[in-house]
């Protein structure tokens, strides 16, 4: 119980305002602590206009997961906040993350992205985790934010690539744990990236969170009567 309540103290209590962004995110664990994680980091430099968006997934569950979720947030923080590309941080964090858990055999995927609404630009890095999804209202269209990367805390050398790409008004995007689609109903059945698809489409014209929402609550009808078997964590930007 004392580790949950250090765990969900260290999450967001609410999303940041920024001009011209519409966030919110949420993380729900299946045990009292887990390996998820999501974070928004304010550029110091960014003059309120740029914001970074990271969500994780450890390869575990409970407390072991629990402690690697909070090292690699302290390490990402405080590396972030001494500036330089995204992918200079990761390779460094994962530098660092390397020489504390070598031994255990553990990793930790990661999304890391930075939306600057200054220069209408989004820079991300793809650290073995699942790609983000992208839906333009405009064109009606899906898209994903792929790149090369292994999880942190595989190889120590390794050095991550950033990735680059315009940001369009009206544009949805969705990180998130792969606990969202790989949940399974009843029958053994998957949610599916089908119908996340579906329902950012049909809650398009509304909020973040109301979307965040949306998917939260059909994924739990999904699973009913089954609780969570892996955590799930979503982060919902719009640009608005």
């Amino acid at each position: 119980s004392l580790a949950n309540e250090l765990q969900q103290n260290l999450l967001p209590v609410s999303a940041p305002r920024i001009e011209g962004m519409d966030i919110d995110g949420q993380s729900i664990y299946c045990d009292k602590t887990g390996g998820d994680y999501f974070d928004y980091i304010m550029d110091p430099h960014g003059g309120g206009r740029r914001i970074g968006v990271v969500v994780g997934d450890v390869a575990d569950h409970g407390i072991s997961a629990a402690l690697l979720m909070t090292t690699a947030r302290g390490m990402l923080r405080q590396r972030a906040w001494q500036g330089g590309d995204i992918a200079d941080i990761l390779t460094d964090v994962n530098r660092q993350l390397n020489c504390d858990i070598d031994r255990s055999g553990q990793f930790l995927s990661l999304f890391y992205c930075v939306i600057d609404r200054g220069s209408m630009r989004l820079r991300w890095v793809r650290a073995g985790h699942e790609p983000a999804l992208v839906y333009d209202r405009v064109s009606d269209s899906f898209s994903e934010l792929y790149g090369d990367g292994l999880p942190l805390g595989i190889f120590q050398d390794t050095v991550y690539t950033e990735n680059e790409r315009p940001v369009s008004t009206g544009e949805i995007y969705l990180l998130a744990t792969d606990g969202v689609w790989e949940t399974r109903n009843a029958d053994g059945e998957m949610f599916g990236k089908q119908r996340v698809r579906r329902i950012i489409r049909e809650n398009a014209d509304r909020s973040a969170r109301d979307i965040k929402s949306a998917l939260l609550e059909a994924n739990a009808r999904f699973r009913n009567p089954r609780d969570p078997e892996d955590d799930i964590t979503l982060v919902v930007v719009k640009i608005v």
